[in-house]
């Protein structure tokens, strides 16, 4: 199976502060719907694992998660795409759980539940806390540079974040590397 997890806000949707809430938050980064359906469309599962602490925080409840998610299912598939599942930790950073990013809990939920190898599953975030639960759960750890949390994309990256994540501009230019086409979007680049 091929199997790629993707981080939700700043990866997938523009990130806002005080996290999305309703449906009518959800807004598509550039290029990003097309990059999963171009991603399906090579034989690649999509699943998304996102920390959702405003859940446990009481800032929005289950439905309006679920209205949130088929706002984005519904314009996925206007597209030819779709992301099979979403994992979410709904804790806050004080409650100690296993599953919060950095720590790498739902990427081993994933595998359990797709039966894989996480070592052959391609992990994607605009966070260090992305790539360090990718790359602790033995993902290969991509870095796209959309985020609020992102880091410069002329700088190194800083020392937190572990050897071997590939950066990218966004998702666009990670789908174009991974499936093997070139990015045809003016002024694209995919770094390694």
């Amino acid at each position: 199976m091929k199997l790629v997890i993707l981080d939700r806000d700043g990866t997938l949707c523009v990130e806002r502060e005080g996290y999305l809430q309703s449906p009518d938050d959800w807004e598509p980064l550039p290029g990003a719907l097309d990059a999963v359906a171009r991603l399906n469309q090579a034989g690649w599962q999509v699943v998304i694992a996102a920390n959702m602490p405003g859940l446990g925080r009481g800032l929005f409840d289950m439905a309006a998660l679920n209205a949130i998610q088929a706002r984005m299912h519904k314009q996925l598939a206007a597209v030819g795409g779709r992301v099979d599942a979403m994992f979410f930790c709904p804790h806050t950073a004080d409650e100690g759980c296993a599953c919060r990013k950095p720590l790498p809990g739902l990427f081993q939920q994933i595998g359990e539940r797709y039966r894989v190898d996480l070592r052959q599953v391609h992990a994607v975030g605009d966070s260090e806390r992305d790539v360090q639960a990718a790359h602790a759960a033995g993902c290969v750890p991509h870095l796209v540079l959309t985020g609020l949390h992102a880091p410069s994309a002329t700088a190194p990256l800083p020392p937190a974040y572990p050897a071997g994540t590939r950066v990218h501009a966004d998702l666009a230019a990670f789908a174009s590397a991974l499936v093997g086409e070139p990015d045809v979007r003016q002024g694209a680049a995919s770094t390694h």
